[in-house]
């Protein structure tokens, strides 16, 4: 297969919306095994915002005369080690503080184990005072605009809490969504209140839908009736649950996540919001991050190097269709749960933090430009998907993935780029059945229950992503390699005579 890229010619600017992350649990943020990840995300560039929640319940207690009180120490610690490592938050405002719960036993897990990380609850009762929510909200936020300064906090989001149209996270025993979502109006309304009664520069959004739209629409309604602030709708996005995966009801296609995208953005146009930002807070390619292959020997999928091409097929589908979200951000939740490598959990790296083809995707399509390039076959979906840019500085990245709709295997192609309006030095990088791909290589040693030291290394070793090929563009302008199936390449130009 042959394709045509004029480098000269930008055919729209492109921002950035997939390179980011919501890291799960937020307490890892001050554990080792936690700072391990988001130390070679933030050294590899692989994502610019990432979500965490507040963990208000870590923070908020009643003093022995009946008043709020507050300790920040854990709060600091995690926030201060994201804005060392040079990420923007988006700070979800939750969870209710057993103090002021209407119903403190009223509580939820939300993962595989009996509790969640650390041995914490959610409590999903909603307060039993909305001015003391509203007070919490005031003063969570004028403590981290004290602390980092309104120039910093002002270019976060600041979201009302997380999945509010579900039981497992809000009123575990309502089963009528208009009650739910209501209540929920209250909770935002007391948000509203509180955080910009800190500062009007900052921005608030919600609801973290779990993709209830009934709920979405009551929201929006009210909060358009009401002339409430709402600087960005946020919503969850993710592909078929593991069962319905293993049923065959329902496979995994990237256009699921394109058309929930798509009923967000209807039901905002029908209430009013045609032109609010709508971040993605959540996605993937399957749901429920608490399940693995134990359950569902189809989670293998987050293991290999499917996903990877998933991950460039969606974001190239995405922007074919002019329709990318302001921000998407994948869901690693479950990461805490591993007891052993290549378990289907939803992550980006294996409990010996062994690299995933997914996570090699992130890093290399965090080396696109902005400006979209002109290609004579700009499409997406069918087995080619190809994003063509130019950065900044003159060079060129084309990122390219060859796969089914059905990420069923398919024949290799051997393909061509010729380019126009460009020379230099080509890198090209690959992530296949084969390279950087730790499960194949795991696979290929005898998947043994126990590995050694030295399978440990090999399989480091075999799991890297680097260039396999760099060599000066030759004069046909063409650069000729192999597809395997399912496969992710990356194709840099430099026009310098040294890469940067």
């Amino acid at each position: 297969m042959q394709f045509f890229i004029d480098a000269d010619t930008s055919v729209k600017k492109v921002h950035n919306f997939w390179n980011h992350i919501h890291f799960h649990p937020t307490d890892a943020i001050e554990d080792a095994w936690g700072q391990r990840i988001l130390d070679r995300v933030a050294l590899d560039g692989a994502a610019q915002t990432v979500r965490m929640y507040a963990m208000l319940e870590d923070i908020v207690t009643i003093s022995p005369d009946g008043k709020l009180q507050y300790d920040f120490s854990l709060n600091d610690t995690r926030l201060d080690y994201m804005l060392s490592k040079g990420f923007d938050i988006l700070l979800s405002y939750n969870f209710i503080p057993p103090c002021i719960a209407a119903d403190p036993e009223e509580l939820a897990t939300v993962c595989k184990n009996k509790t969640r990380y650390k041995g914490k609850f959610i409590i999903t009762s909603p307060p039993k005072s909305y001015a003391l929510w509203e007070e919490i909200c005031r003063e969570y936020t004028r403590h981290i605009v004290q602390r980092y300064g309104i120039e910093v906090v002002s270019k976060w989001e600041l979201q009302c809490y997380n999945e509010p149209d579900i039981s497992c996270f809000f009123m575990r025993d309502e089963t009528d969504i208009q009650k739910r979502a209501a209540e929920y109006c209250k909770l935002y309304d007391a948000f509203e209140t509180g955080v910009l009664s800190v500062s009007r520069e900052l921005c608030i959004g919600g609801p973290a839908l779990a993709m209830h739209l009934e709920f979405l629409e009551y929201f929006l309604n009210h909060v358009k009736r009401n002339s409430k602030r709402l600087d960005f709708i946020c919503y969850h996005t993710y592909g078929p649950m593991p069962y319905q995966v293993h049923n065959g009801s329902r496979p995994i296609h990237v256009r699921n996540t394109f058309e929930k995208a798509e009923m967000v953005r209807a039901v905002a146009k029908k209430c009013g919001f045609p032109n609010t930002r709508l971040i993605a807070d959540e996605w993937g390619a399957i749901g429920h991050g608490f399940v693995d292959i134990e359950e569902y020997p189809q989670m293998i999928f987050r293991e290999k190097a499917e996903y990877a091409a998933y991950f460039v097929k969606m974001l190239t589908l995405l922007d074919q269709q002019d329709f990318t979200p302001d921000k998407m951000l994948i869901c690693l939740s479950g990461q805490h749960e591993m007891t052993r490598d290549f378990s289907g959990f939803r992550n980006l790296f294996t409990l010996n933090f062994f690299p995933k083809p997914l996570y090699h995707a992130y890093a290399l399509s965090a080396k696109l430009g902005c400006d979209k390039l002109a290609c004579d076959k700009p499409y997406a979906d069918t087995t080619y998907s190809i994003f063509p840019t130019r950065r900044e500085d003159g060079s060129v990245a084309v990122l390219f993935a060859h796969c089914a709709d059905d990420f069923s295997d398919i024949a290799e192609e051997e393909i061509s780029l010729t380019f126009h309006g460009i020379q230099g030095n080509v890198r090209l990088w690959k992530i296949d059945c084969e390279t950087a791909n730790a499960y194949a290589a795991f696979l290929k040693i005898g998947a043994p229950k126990d590995l050694s030291t030295e399978q440990i290394r090999h399989i480091q070793e075999r799991a890297a992503c680097r260039p396999v090929e760099i060599g000066s563009l030759p004069e046909s302008q063409i650069v000729q390699f192999t597809a395997k199936p399912n496969s992710v390449t990356l194709v840099e130009i430099f026009p310098r005579t040294e890469f940067t």
